[in-house]
C-alpha cells in the first residue's frame, strides 16, 4: 500500500497535500494524524499518514493524534515512500506566505542558517567583542528575573557563542529536559537578533546539560545511521531544535554511506538520515 508522512497547517491542508503528490482523489486515502501541534503565536502544524486506498474510494478516517515523545528524538523509519523529499529551498514558501516583519522571527532565520550551513556555505564568526554582547545581554536577563546564576565562561564555534551559567539556581534555569534553559535562549537570541543584527547566536547551558545532551544525539544519530546503512531505508527524528538538528549533521558529516537533510517546517522540523547516493 502506498504511503507517506506530510505535514500541513491543518488535517485537510495535509490530506490536500497528500493527494496532490500521490497524484489520487482525496477520498481515495486513509488518514492518520501522527501529530498535532499549537506552536508559538498561535501557529499550528498537522503530521499525517496518508495511505492509497487500493479497493474502492472509501471516506478517509482520521485516527487521535499519538503523543510524540519527549525525550531524546524518537526514530520514524520512512518506508514506502515513492520519492525522496526534496530539501527546502530558501524562500520557496515566500509566495504563500504572510508579509514578514522588518525583523524575521528566530524560526525562520533558524532554518536559512541550517541550510546554508548544510550547502557548506560560509557563514559569520563569533568574536571576543560578540561574546561580550551577547554575555551583558544575558547578565540583564538574569538580573531582571532575580536569578543567582552567573556566567562561568565562554567559548566560541563558529556563529555561536557558548555561554555557561552557573550559580545556586541554575538548575532551576535548567528545568525538565533543558525546557527553561532552551526558552530562554530563545529569548536571548530574539533580542540579539533585533539588537544586533550580526547572525552571531548564543548557546546556552548550565550543569553540563548541553554536553550531555550532545553525547546522546551523537549516539542516537550514530545508531539510526548504521540501521539506515543495513536496511538502505531512510529514518526521520522527532522533530529538534535548529541547533540540536545542526549536532546531529555534524555527527553524520564524515559518515561513510549515509547523508542527511532536513524537511518540515519550524517547530517540526525534522533531520532526515537517508542511504547515500
Amino acid at each position: 500500500m502506498q504511503s507517506i508522512e506530510i505535514t500541513g497547517k491543518s488535517v485537510d491542508e495535509a490530506r490536500k497535500n497528500a493527494a496532490a503528490k500521490l497524484g489520487v482523489a482525496e477520498n481515495d486515502l486513509n488518514v492518520t494524524v501522527l501529530e498535532e501541534t499549537k506552536g508559538l503565536f498561535g501557529k499550528s502544524n498537522v503530521r499525517i499518514r496518508a495511505e492509497v486506498v487500493p479497493a474502492s474510494p472509501k471516506t478517509a478516517v482520521v485516527q487521535a493524534p499519538v503523543a510524540a515523545d519527549p525525550e531524546p528524538a524518537a526514530v520514524q523509519p520512512k518506508t514506502e515512500v515513492a520519492a525522496k523529499p526534496e530539501k527546502p529551498k530558501r524562500g520557496s514558501r515566500a509566495k504563500a506566505a504572510k508579509p514578514e516583519p522588518a525583523a524575521p522571527p528566530v524560526e525562520a532565520e533558524a532554518v536559512e542558517e541550517e541550510e546554508a550551513e548544510e550547502a557548506g556555505a560560509q557563514a559569520p564568526s563569533a568574536s571576543q567583542e560578540d561574546a561580550a554582547q551577547l554575555e551583558r545581554l544575558v547578565r540583564e536577563m538574569l538580573d531582571s528575573a532575580s536569578l543567582e546564576v552567573t556566567i562561568k565562561g565562554t567559548s566560541f564555534s563558529g556563529r555561536y557563542v557558548n555561554i555557561e551559567l552557573d550559580g545556586r539556581d541554575v538548575a532551576h534555569l535548567v528545568g525538565k529536559h533543558g525546557e527553561v534553559l532552551n526558552a530562554l535562549q530563545y529569548l536571548v537570541n530574539i533580542i540579539a537578533g533585533r539588537r544586533f543584527n550580526n547572525g552571531i547566536r548564543a548557546t546556552l547551558d548550565g550543569n553540563n546539560y548541553r554536553r550531555r545532551r550532545e553525547e546522546a544525539l551523537h549516539q542516537l544519530a550514530t545508531r539510526v545511521a548504521g540501521e539506515v546503512k543495513s536496511r538502505g531505508e531512510e529514518a526521520v527524528l522527532d522533530a529538534l531544535p535548529a541547533f540540536e538538528r545542526r549536532i546531529i549533521h555534524k555527527s553524520l558529516s564524515d559518515y561513510a554511506g549515509v547523508q542527511t537533510y532536513s524537511e518540515g517546517e519550524e517547530p517540526n522540523r525534522r533531520v532526515v538520515i537517508a542511504p547515500a547516493d
